[in-house]
C-alpha cells in the first residue's frame, strides 16, 4: 500500500489531493485537520488544531504509525494560514505567533517525526512535500508573517534534503509553490483593505478574470511531482515548472 499523510485535508488543496489519491485502490490517506469532511474506507482522520502547539505535540505520535506493508510513505504539509493582512507596526503580536506556529513550527514538527519514524526504512519510498508559496520568494506589503513563514519553510526543506543526502537515507524533500488557487485564503485576500495591501485589486481581478486554478487542477500537479520527482528543478520549486 501507499500511504499519504496530508495536513489541512478538510478543504481546498488538501481535500482535493486526498480525494484524487483515494481513487487508486492502492492508496490510503490520513488527513490531519480540525474537521473531517471526507468519508471513505481508506481514509482516516486525525483531529488536530495546529494553533495549539501543546496539543499537536501531545498527539503527534498518533499520526505516524509503523505501516509495515508500505511501498511508499508521503507527508504533505499542506495546512497554512495567511493570518491578518496588515503592516508591521500596525499588527497584534499574537498574529505573528499564530502564523509561524501553523506555517513553520508544526510542519517542522511533522517533518521531524516523519524522519524519526521512516528515514531508516529502506524497503519503501519516502517523501516530504511542503506546500509553500511564491510569497516566500517575493515580499508583499501586508503579508510579512506569511512571506517570512513560507521563506522559512523553503529553507527548512532545503536543509532537510541536504541532511538526508548526507545520511544516505533516500528520503526526498520538496517545497512547492502550488500557484494561485481558488480557495478560502484567496477570498480572505480579496477582502483586504487597500491601505493594508496595495495589490488587493490585482487579486480581485484574478477572480473576475477566471485566472485562479481550481484545487483539483493544483492537486493533480502536486500528485504528478510525487509520482515523478525528477520533474522538479530543485528542492524549492513551483507547479509552473511542470
Amino acid at each position: 500500500m501507499r500511504y499519504y499523510i496530508i495536513t489541512g485535508a478538510s478543504r481546498g488543496l488538501g481535500k482535493a489531493m486526498a480525494e484524487a489519491l483515494l481513487q487508486d485502490e492502492q492508496n490510503c490517506v490520513l488527513g490531519v485537520s480540525r474537521n473531517s469532511t471526507i468519508t471513505h474506507p481508506r481514509y482516516r482522520h486525525q483531529p488536530l488544531d495546529f494553533s495549539d502547539i501543546a496539543g499537536v505535540e501531545h498527539n503527534l505520535h498518533k499520526v505516524f504509525a509503523q505501516l509495515p506493508d508500505a511501498q511508499k510513505i508521503v507527508l504533505v504539509n499542506n495546512a497554512g494560514v495567511i493570518g491578518e493582512i496588515g503592516y508591521i507596526g500596525q499588527s497584534q503580536n499574537e498574529h505573528f505567533e499564530y502564523v509561524f506556529d501553523v506555517n513553520v513550527i508544526v510542519p517542522a514538527m511533522f517533518m521531524n517525526m516523519f524522519l524519526q519514524s521512516y528515514q531508516h526504512r529502506q524497503d519503501c519510498d519516502r517523501m516530504i512535500v511542503n506546500i509553500s508559496s511564491g510569497a516566500g520568494q517575493k515580499a508583499k506589503d501586508g503579508w510579512a508573517a506569511y512571506c517570512a513563514s513560507k521563506a522559512a519553510l523553503d529553507m527548512l526543506s532545503q536543509t532537510a534534503q541536504l541532511e538526508q543526502e548526507q545520511l544516505g537515507t533516500g528520503v526526498k524533500v520538496f517545497s512547492v509553490a502550488p500557484g494561485i488557487i481558488d480557495t478560502d485564503m484567496q477570498e480572505q485576500i480579496r477582502e483586504a483593505d487597500v491601505e493594508q495591501f496595495r495589490s488587493v485589486q490585482q487579486f480581485r481581478d484574478y477572480k473576475t478574470q477566471g485566472a485562479l486554478a481550481s484545487p483539483e487542477e493544483a492537486a493533480q500537479k502536486i500528485i504528478r511531482l510525487i509520482n515523478e520527482p525528477q520533474i522538479a528543478r530543485g528542492v524549492v520549486c513551483s507547479v509552473r515548472d511542470f
